[in-house]
């Protein structure tokens, strides 16, 4: 079928992998070390999706303390030395980036740092249906929900916002979507679905919940 689309932009965490338990795990060894209560798995993927120091703060909040100095870099070493212990690709994810990258430009935005990004998209093969570069929480440009991500890919696949699109997890990436004027494809497989009503999903996007459904729409 021929794509509305010529630039797909995916987000990381809860849309091309299931990292959920290995940023759980790792928060809640921080959690630990500094004396504090373990969270649910579940409750700790609800607050993936703004990037680590995000996540940590709000973890911190829920034990009922504010996140004490050094437990952001603390939390950094531990989920990286865990980051592929039970991170995988949703089922078919390479397939369909394999089939999409026939015919659209695709790309990668997210707020975790690039080069556990990079490793983990690296490690499962995932990167070389990637055409553009990656881009990380931890660059030069703002992290999502700021547009400037976005519009960097777009103006590297040298595209307009009509013909762009934003798959991601989280409320987030519906931000980052809107912000930037272009669709957003819900990915309610994801960890982080739960934050967006699908009340709010505007004419121009679309959800799907399972990643071989995106062939039909993309």
């Amino acid at each position: 079928m021929s794509s509305p689309f010529r630039l797909v932009v995916f987000d990381l965490d809860g849309t091309l992998v299931d990292s959920r338990r290995d940023l759980a795990e790792s928060a809640n060894q921080v959690l630990s070390d500094y004396g504090c209560g373990e969270l649910s798995e579940e409750v700790l993927g609800g607050m993936v999706g703004d990037g680590a120091p995000t996540l940590i703060a709000r973890a911190f909040r829920s034990a009922g303390r504010e996140a004490p100095g050094g437990a952001l870099e603390r939390f950094l070493a531990v989920y990286n030395g865990r980051l592929l212990e039970h991170t995988r690709p949703y089922a078919g994810i390479d397939d369909v980036l394999a089939h999409l990258s026939r015919r659209v430009t695709l790309g990668v935005l997210t707020n975790k740092p690039l080069l556990p990004a990079r490793t983990i998209l690296e490690h499962f093969d995932l990167v070389k249906h990637i055409a553009l570069p990656i881009v990380g929480g931890d660059g030069p440009l703002p992290k999502k929900p700021d547009p400037a991500g976005l519009r960097h890919l777009m103006a590297a696949a040298h595209v307009a916002p009509d013909v762009s699109v934003l798959v991601g997890d989280s409320i987030v990436d519906w931000q980052t979507a809107q912000a930037a004027g272009v669709s957003l494809c819900l990915a309610r497989y994801g960890f982080g679905s739960n934050s967006v009503d699908a009340n709010r999903l505007g004419p121009g996007d679309l959800a799907v919940d399972a990643p071989a459904a995106l062939l039909d729409l993309l």
